[in-house]
């Protein structure tokens, strides 16, 4: 660390991603609360988890075209402020409904809309961290990153011990505590870092303009993010699949994407970098392992995971990753970033299958396993592209980010959701047990209980119907209806954890990306960091802070 103002805002980064985790795992921990107060059908429930998601990615990438000319600390007050304004919400959301005998109607909303704000507040966060600590230490970016992304596993840790301890030891405490418990480390990191002078990006000072950093990341970067922007908005405003959108609403969102591409073509006049396409090409399958199997596996490993709360698995690997990404550095000097990867890969697959039929205290040695693999994946995939695109900037970094939060989002978790409605559906067809039961569920080897659903109306898939599942059951006498029900309800449980064993083929992808980018850099001599201040001098001085 060059000196004292940089060890502090460093440690004041770290604090704000920390901040962040307390916003994500504190809302996945209560959506099932908040679906049964405010009446919430799973369709419902997920688009209130989905949109403190996916505007990170928007508010990212957005936020990352003119970062550098407010400066960092502009969108460091930036955040705490939208923080300050989802605790404000999120706190009023509970006395307004006051358990649903107030008005729930106007609770879910603010809560809705405070969960958009705190989404575009933690894109804002990761807009400006990553480039400050790539420019503090740019001769040793992949270190630094891994260590500075600690902190999101390690906020997942804090948060998570205090929401379930507070769901142990003081079980009628409200939620809007828990909502709540962002605040305090909102406003010590804009304490610390509000008296401290932010670097000047590496780009900005080198001298590289600002045509030239849109130009790195060009019509193939574009063209990734107007593909999954035109996808979210489907998604967005189809209530997750539920309503079907008219014509014209689908070629005004695909217009939007490729607006974004055109745009970028006409002033750049760039193609791009095509390792950085092949980058984010990779961040696709790299956020579903990650991120996606981290927002599903509490609620795979319930009914599975019985000796203890299932959400104490999510803390367990947390816990792992926060620990080992300090050692990401002398990892990296002994096996290069694209070994590490490649390594990861492999831990990942192995972890993710005994995952997948483990019962027991196994589960605890094939989470281990998993976290493991999906420690160093984030974090050293954006430390490549910012030493590999360097003329980029704070853009081809942050927008490395915010195609994993967009690609999850739109494209990891509905392909999740399938592969557990496809599991579920085997798993009743073979249960001879619940066939034998209720007369007429199957037909032709086939349940008749089925319901056709479908991904943006290309990836087409069967789930079980409840309401046809129901007039099937309403035959049998009430007694047996109940003990059939229950033991669907525990088939269907149980079979989601076999979905596991079909998310080995992200890693496997992945793998596969990693060994063909080694064989590149093989071809060039090896893989070598870039180094702006080899190339370019005399820079600007960029927004004084």
């Amino acid at each position: 660390m060059n000196d004292g103002n940089d060890k502090r805002v460093f440690w004041g980064c770290f604090l704000a991603l920390i901040t962040t985790a307390f916003g994500f795992i504190s809302r996945m921990f209560l959506i099932g609360e908040w679906a049964t107060e405010f009446d919430l059908d799973p369709a419902q429930a997920g688009r209130l988890a989905g949109i403190g998601i996916w505007p990170f990615a928007i508010s990212i990438i957005g936020f990352s075209l003119f970062i550098d000319r407010i400066g960092y600390k502009a969108a460091m007050v930036i955040s705490f402020v939208g923080y300050m304004i989802w605790a404000v919400m999120g706190v009023s959301a509970f006395f307004v409904s006051k358990g649903g005998e107030g008005n729930p109607d106007l609770g879910f909303q603010l809560l809705y809309w405070g969960s958009l704000i705190l989404g575009l507040s933690n894109g804002t966060i990761e807009a400006y961290i990553n480039p400050v600590v790539a420019t503090m230490f740019n001769k040793e970016k992949t270190k630094w990153l891994n260590i500075l992304h600690a902190g999101w596993p390690g906020g997942l840790v804090i948060a998570g011990l205090v929401t379930i301890g507070l769901d142990r030891f003081a079980i009628d405490c409200p939620w809007w505590i828990k909502v709540a418990i962002i605040a305090p480390p909102a406003v010590v990191f804009f304490l610390m870092l509000l008296p401290l002078k932010f670097p000047v990006q590496e780009r900005v000072a080198s001298g590289v303009s600002y045509r030239d950093m849109l130009g790195e990341f060009g019509v193939l970067g574009a063209s990734v993010v107007g593909l999954l922007i035109s996808l979210q908005l489907m998604d967005f405003f189809s209530n997750g699949g539920a309503t079907v959108l008219s014509p014209i609403e689908k070629y005004t969102f695909i217009g939007i994407g490729i607006a974004i591409v055109a745009g970028f073509g006409l002033y750049t006049r760039s193609l791009g970098s095509p390792l950085l396409f092949v980058l984010a090409l990779i961040m696709t399958p790299l956020a579903t392992t990650e991120i996606g199997t981290d927002g599903w596996i509490t609620g795979i490993m319930e009914g599975v995971f019985n000796e203890v709360h299932p959400g104490w698995l999510l803390i367990y690997t947390s816990l792992i990753m926060m620990i080992l990404r300090f050692f990401a550095g002398s990892i990296v000097h002994r096996i290069s970033p694209l070994g590490l990867l490649a390594v990861s890969c492999l831990l990942a697959i192995a972890g993710l299958y005994w995952l997948s039929d483990a019962t027991g205290m196994a589960i605890v040695g094939a989470a281990t396993l998993y976290a493991f693999g999906k420690t160093f994946f984030w974090p050293t995939m954006l430390g490549i592209a910012s030493e590999q695109t360097p003329k980029g900037g704070a853009l081809t970094l942050n927008a490395l980010g915010g195609i994993g939060m967009l690609a999850v989002g739109t494209l990891g978790f509905p392909y999740i959701g399938t592969l557990q409605a496809s599991k579920e559906v085997e798993a009743v067809t073979a249960n001879e047990e619940i066939i034998a039961a209720v007369p007429g569920i199957i037909e032709n080897g086939k349940l008749t209980v089925l319901e056709e659903k479908s991904v943006y109306e290309v990836i087409k898939y069967e789930t079980i119907s409840q309401e046809k599942l129901d007039e099937k059951l309403a035959g049998l006498p009430s007694e047996k209806q109940e003990e059939v029900a229950a033991q669907i309800a525990d088939v269907s449980a149980r079979s989601k954890q076999g979905a596991l064993a079909n998310m080995c083929i992200f890693p496997a992808i992945m793998l596969a990306g990693y060994v063909l980018l080694g064989f590149y850099f093989a071809s060039r001599g090896g893989y070598q960091a870039k180094h702006l201040d080899e190339f370019y001098t005399g820079g600007v001085e960029g927004p004084v802070e």
